[in-house]
């Protein structure tokens, strides 16, 4: 079994015991522990250098939409949690749609296989969200679009735009969740 895997079954191993064993005392919940949201950032930026050095059989077919990455923080605390996770959600969504575009049109397999622990990792954020009890993305015809949203049409674009919204909106996100917070008695 491959190291990411293994990586990535531990960080799922970690949900579950989060939504199976409540009781036990714990100073942070595990699904608010950046620490694994760091590792997920990890493999998109492995995936990102494993992309730039691609030589063949590893373009994206079409330009996809992508959400922005950037923060004004004025703004971003302004929004109530739940503005914040549909934002969040839905750049994941359209993240999950472009990075299998992506995924279908590579021929290269150690790039696939960085597609797949991308796609997993997403999932495994979604699982995140879903567990501090935010209300679930559904998305409308076409998904989200607008403002908050923009193309690009390379590879490597997309895999930059995938790191740098895991490090901004999502980070931000799991850091500030009201069931993350520690008590300070």
């Amino acid at each position: 079994m491959s190291q990411k895997i293994v990586r990535g079954l531990f960080a799922l191993l970690l949900i579950v015991l989060e939504w199976t064993q409540p009781c036990l005392p714990s100073p942070l919940r595990p699904v608010c522990d950046l620490r694994v949201l760091n590792h997920f950032i990890k493999e998109a930026r492995d995936a990102e250098t494993a992309m730039r050095s691609c030589l063949e059989g590893c373009s994206l077919s079409e330009s996809v939409t992508v959400p922005q990455t950037r923060v004004d923080f004025d703004i971003w605390e302004r929004k109530t949690a739940e503005v914040q996770a549909q934002e969040v959600q839905s750049g994941l969504w359209l993240l999950h749609q472009a990075l299998s575009l992506l995924q279908s049109s590579v021929t290269n397999t150690a790039l696939q296989s960085h597609l797949d622990n991308s796609l997993r990792n997403l999932l495994s954020t979604n699982a995140v969200l879903r567990s501090l009890n935010f209300q679930e993305y559904v998305p409308t015809d076409g998904g989200p679009d607008g403002e908050d949203t923009w193309r690009v049409s390379t590879a490597t674009e997309l895999l930059q735009v995938y790191v740098n919204f895991l490090r901004g909106k999502v980070h931000l996100l799991l850091s500030g969740a009201q069931a993350c917070q520690q008590d300070v008695s």
